[in-house]
């Protein structure tokens, strides 16, 4: 049995692991070390390949985990297995929803060729013309990976929550990702120049 990879319940094992291993899954050697982590504690076996799909490091994300990986992780965090894990997680966790309008700019109240500045900690700064529907195009960054030229899909930006770029692709590429800026803090600039 398998379990779709883009749940919420996934996003919080996640950081459950994250938090219990002490450290942030971000390089090789961090999950050879999860791996390491999992054995002593559970003498159970995770590839690190594995982990890495699962936490979107590897070039192949997976669209589905096995039960048997959730249940591993969600013992090692300390929960008697997956199922206890989201149970848990549904009675003790609050609910974080909230209509959040105030500092929101929604690309349907756009113009066609407006340029929308966006912002992020620690110093990222972007200018995207807007192309019409939800599509954008990069014109110029500061201190960020994204490009002149890179593409993305955008229905709004909304200041101190994350910039989510959806069918986000480089300049002169056809495969899509998906990119997030400003994971931790969201976006601290959000400003238009209309045409």
């Amino acid at each position: 049995m398998s379990v779709k990879a883009n749940i919420p319940q996934i996003t919080a094992l996640k950081a459950a692991v994250e938090n219990e291993a002490g450290m942030s899954l971000r390089t090789h050697d961090a999950f050879l070390a999860l791996v390491g982590k999992i054995e002593e504690a559970l003498r159970e076996h995770l590839s690190e390949s594995t982990l890495e799909r699962m936490w979107g490091y590897s070039t192949r994300e997976a669209d589905a985990l096995s039960l048997r990986t959730l249940d591993v992780l969600s013992k090692y965090a300390g929960y008697a297995s997956w199922d206890d894990f989201c149970r848990r997680l549904k009675d003790e966790s609050p609910v974080e929803s909230e209509e959040l309008m105030r500092d929101a700019i929604f690309t349907s109240a756009l113009e066609k060729g407006s340029i929308v500045r966006l912002g992020w900690l620690p110093d990222r700064l972007i200018e995207a013309e807007y192309l019409g529907g939800s599509d954008f195009i990069i014109r110029s960054s500061l201190n960020s990976s994204l490009n002149p030229g890179d593409s993305f899909k955008c229905l709004q930006f909304q200041k101190g929550a994350p910039l989510f770029l959806d069918h986000f692709r480089r300049a002169g590429e056809e495969k899509e990702h998906r990119y997030v800026a400003g994971e931790r803090n969201g976006l601290t600039v959000i400003d238009i120049e209309h045409v």
